[in-house]
């Protein structure tokens, strides 16, 4: 059991303002590293869907256009249906990379 000098001299040590710093500093680091991992599975997660849909829309346009044996206005949907993936993709490498940069310009402590 540790006596009263010891509990006393831990509760200086660790209200030392010095100290209550690091470990605030250190703990909003470790926030914003949180926020900024959530917010690329937010992105990765856009982008699987935005393929899922994507590839659908191409992938019917496709069957109708070889059913019907014409390319009008098909051919209109596959090309919006690869924009939408493209949008996606660059949406997803542009919050990675904001993301990195935030992290890396936080104080860590």
């Amino acid at each position: 059991m540790a006596n009263l000098g010891d509990v006393s001299k831990i509760n200086t040590e660790l209200l030392d303002p010095k100290t209550v710093r690091t470990q605030g500093a250190g703990k909003a680091y470790q926030s914003v590293a949180q926020s900024m991992a959530i917010a690329v599975q937010d992105a990765t997660n856009y982008l699987e869907n935005a393929l899922i849909v994507s590839s659908s829309a191409i992938a019917v346009a496709t069957a109708k256009m070889v059913a019907e044996e014409r390319v009008d206005p098909y051919d209109k949907i596959i090309a919006q249906a690869g924009k939408t993936i493209d949008m996606a993709a660059a949406n997803f490498s542009d919050i990675g990379k904001k993301a990195s940069e935030i992290l890396k310009d936080f104080p860590s402590g």
